[in-house]
């Protein structure tokens, strides 16, 4: 019976309003929502609303944003909701407080096979590091981040071309199905979990940051390609123009890889028939999409039209 299930649902961007649509959609009764609060964005630094919120609020659903989730006020508030089961969508780590609340445990949906691929940018990750497959896991939250007992897992292909922002998506569909599987056990007590196994050839998932995106021109030519579609949206793969003297940021969204047998230096940039490639280990990188500081997103043929490359331009 879907109605002995209270649900509070917590998640913040887009890859959760998935799930906390199909939860609605499937008929279950949610007594609440958590995310984070609104955060001033863009120019004019006007406060920004979370994805989760915007959907919440269109279904009328009551609201939390709590700064402080140990906060005394906060957790009289979920208390209050007098929730028996909590679902984790792309959140912030909670505290034991918190987790521990509901009869029927806080399951969170994590965007690969678990125990792979455990921390902030899975998905990123898995393209980067060329998998050829991930996928999602369902699992009860425990003190740890990303370790606790698997509810279910479904697999997920990653096609050769796929970028980062694509399977994204494919996740995020696949996923709010695997929350709806996993709220079903639930409801009808069949939960079997399994505790993740521990091996030192597990690959994690940290955070990204400026380092960590930064494209290394010695590297393959393969590692390259997979890196630029891994951060393809976002952030972004990013490198240094050297162009006369003037060195700026580059941002590389899209590309292309070509095996062939050069003797240039990495790096080095080639314009001809209105492509634009790099020299790089065994062949060529040929950038397709990038930005310039201060421009917007550009396809290669629509930079040529209005930049100038020197004849020494490089990437560093």
């Amino acid at each position: 019976m879907k109605e002995h299930l209270r649900i509070v649902f917590m998640g913040t961007p887009e890859f959760a309003v998935a799930s906390l649509k199909n939860i609605i959609d499937s008929g279950y009764n949610v007594v609440g929502v958590i995310t984070a609060p609104d955060k001033p964005a863009g120019r004019g630094r006007k406060l920004h609303q979370s994805a989760i919120k915007i959907y919440a609020e269109s279904q009328n659903l009551k609201v939390l944003q709590p700064t402080n989730l140990k906060e005394e006020a906060f957790i009289e508030e979920l208390k209050a909701l007098k929730a028996n089961v909590q679902v984790i969508v792309a959140f912030r780590m909670l505290p034991k407080i918190v987790w521990q609340m509901p009869e029927y445990g806080t399951f969170n949906l994590h965007a690969s096979l678990l125990p792979n691929y455990r921390g902030a940018a899975p998905i990123n990750w898995a393209v980067i590091n060329g998998e050829k497959e991930t996928g999602v896991t369902t699992f009860f939250i425990d003190e740890k981040i990303d370790t606790g007992e698997i509810i279910l897992k479904k697999k997920v292909n990653i096609k050769k071309k796929e970028s980062a922002g694509e399977l994204h998506d494919k996740l995020m569909a696949v996923g709010s199905d695997l929350v709806i599987d996993t709220l079903q056990l639930i409801e009808n007590g069949k939960v079997e979990t399994k505790a993740q196994l521990q091996n030192e050839k597990l690959r994690d998932a940290p955070k990204l940051n400026k380092d960590n995106c930064r494209i290394d021109w010695n590297d393959s030519r393969r590692n390259i390609y997979n890196k630029v579609r891994g951060l393809n949206p976002y952030p972004g793969a990013w490198t240094v123009l050297k162009n006369g003297d003037e060195e700026v940021i580059m941002k590389i969204y899209g590309c292309k890889k070509e095996k062939k047998k050069h003797d240039l230096s990495y790096g080095n940039i080639i314009i001809e028939n209105n492509e634009l490639k790099i020299s790089v280990r065994k062949g060529y990188i040929y950038i397709k999409e990038l930005q310039l500081p201060g421009k917007r997103k550009m396809d290669v043929k629509s930079l040529l039209n209005g930049y100038r490359f020197s004849k020494d331009a490089k990437v560093l």
